[in-house]
């Protein structure tokens, strides 16, 4: 922000909480349902007859389809102007999957379910980004909205395998634990709903002027910046991979596995408000530091004991949640309004497509020594420090 913007009303400060809070509320009830189904699919397959390599297909193929998707669902947001229309569609889609697994009959319905769910995050994604973006500046900065989401969006994301897990403790089958995920499913349906009848045009609460991005320095630094990101996200491990080698290596206890998980995903949350205050405060160079102090994560959790692995896992949830939300904070910082979600669908699509290949890198490297995946995370997350550092603020006169 400028520091000559004009100051906020205290009514535009209260709507833009509002409208960030609700849109949380959904995402908390959302990440419930599909990351506890995340949690349990894969063994379901195999109890269907899927074997590991299908599994893996699945899972990997379906999150690169649904990153790349938001290249076009992106575009299709701006061109439409039906945020509301495509996020709503794309959170039906996304969130009816999962229950439906419960009637599934064999392993390609499941995993064309698995994908469908996939798919409709990426329809909904780019244009939800967008709204939040909307209520940045009358938040304090777009730092602050999406770690204010991304707190909330977190808690979902503890609780869900946590409730999978308590229903297969009581009834001891994977179809018992999709057909109760249609409980927050629909929760965040009706809050998605309360939230399109009280903000029907979302755009209103960004209606002062967006920052411009047609000089070459702009570009140049947008682009910088996605490079930066692609860097970062090919360095970060998928959690499959940490989890299988800590059970491998009986590191830790086989059932601690998903809690460290929801370690991780807590600590991301609860950094995340923090991360995005300094963040409206700092600029940029809050994500240098997230860069470098949590790419520890992987020799402590790749080359070290049961309590490195915690301290490695606690880093790695701070990454990811910093990720999710300095960079969605950043590209909205950057872009003007109207194109923002197409940006916004570009900037997922790099990241995801990144984050895929780079997990194959690390995946592939592991088979031979996890030294090499350590090494390889280090220098990829390392080599964006260097670009990061060239974005940070300038002094320039103010707009």
């Amino acid at each position: 922000m400028s520091p000559t913007a004009p100051a906020s009303s205290p009514l535009a400060r209260r709507r833009a909480l509002t409208f960030v809070v609700l849109i949380g509320i959904v995402s908390l009830f959302a990440d419930m349902t599909y990351e506890g189904s995340r949690s349990i699919w894969g063994p379901f397959l195999g109890t269907l007859g899927a074997t590991g390599a299908i599994v893996g297909l699945v899972a990997g193929g379906g999150e690169l389809l649904g990153y790349l998707l938001r290249l076009f669902t992106g575009v299709l947001a701006d061109k439409t102007q039906r945020y509301w229309t495509i996020t709503i569609v794309g959170y039906a889609i996304n969130l009816l999957a999962v229950p439906a697994l419960a009637l599934a009959g064999n392993w390609p319905v499941a995993a064309g379910l698995v994908i469908l769910e996939r798919s409709g995050k990426a329809l909904r994604t780019p244009a939800r980004d967008a709204m939040l973006s909307y209520a940045a500046k009358d938040m304090g900065g777009a730092g602050w909205a999406f770690g204010l989401h991304e707190a909330l969006d977190s808690i979902g994301a503890v609780l869900g395998p946590l409730i999978a897990a308590l229903v297969l403790f009581l009834h001891g089958g994977y179809r018992h634990a999709f057909a109760w995920l249609l409980l927050p499913a629909l929760a965040a349906l009706a809050t998605l709903a309360i939230a399109r009848a009280k903000f029907p045009q979302p755009q209103d609460l960004d209606a002062r002027p967006a920052p411009e991005l047609d000089d070459a320095r702009a570009l140049r630094d947008l682009k910088i910046f996605l490079v930066a990101t692609a860097l970062i996200a090919a360095g970060f491990s998928d959690f499959a991979l940490i989890a299988f080698h800590l059970a491998r290596d009986h590191i830790v206890a086989s059932d601690a596995v998903p809690a460290l998980y929801a370690l991780a995903s807590l600590a991301g949350g609860l950094t995340a408000l923090v991360l995005g205050k300094l963040f409206d405060r700092q600029g940029l160079s809050v994500l240098l530091w997230v860069t470098l102090i949590p790419a520890l994560y992987a020799p402590l959790v790749f080359l070290g004991g049961p309590w490195a692995a915690l301290a490695g896992m606690a880093l790695w949830g701070i990454g990811f949640g910093a990720h999710d939300s300095l960079f969605r904070a950043a590209v909205a910082q950057r872009i003007p309004r109207e194109r923002r979600a197409t940006v916004m669908g570009v900037f997922n699509a790099i990241y995801g497509t990144a984050w895929f290949a780079g997990s194959v890198l690390l995946g592939v490297l592991y088979d031979v020594n996890p030294l090499y995946t350590v090494i390889a995370a280090l220098v990829l997350q390392l080599a964006a420090c260097p670009l990061l550092w060239s974005l940070r603020p300038r002094k320039r006169s103010a707009r």
